[in-house]
């Protein structure tokens, strides 16, 4: 009897997402809170930094969602 597994592409992708989220998180934490040791920034190069990892936060919330809802398995990260 076989089990039924996720395929490996569907694994790759969502943990791809995850790591993405993560990094997201990090970068955002950072700027908003450690900003100190992050160096010469301008305004505008927090903002840029932030728009970017807001973004990247987003991207892997939708395919996080998308995985889901097309690939869901009892399994969740």
């Amino acid at each position: 009897m076989k089990k039924n597994k996720k395929s490996k592409i569907v694994t790759a992708l969502k943990a791809q997402a995850v790591a993405d989220r993560e990094k997201a998180i990090m970068a955002l934490d950072l700027l908003e809170n450690k900003a100190v040791g992050i160096g010469d920034h301008t305004a505008n190069d927090f903002l840029k930094d932030a728009t970017e990892s807001l973004k990247l936060l987003a991207s892997a919330d939708e395919r996080l969602e998308t995985i889901n809802k097309y690939f869901s398995t009892k399994e969740t990260i």
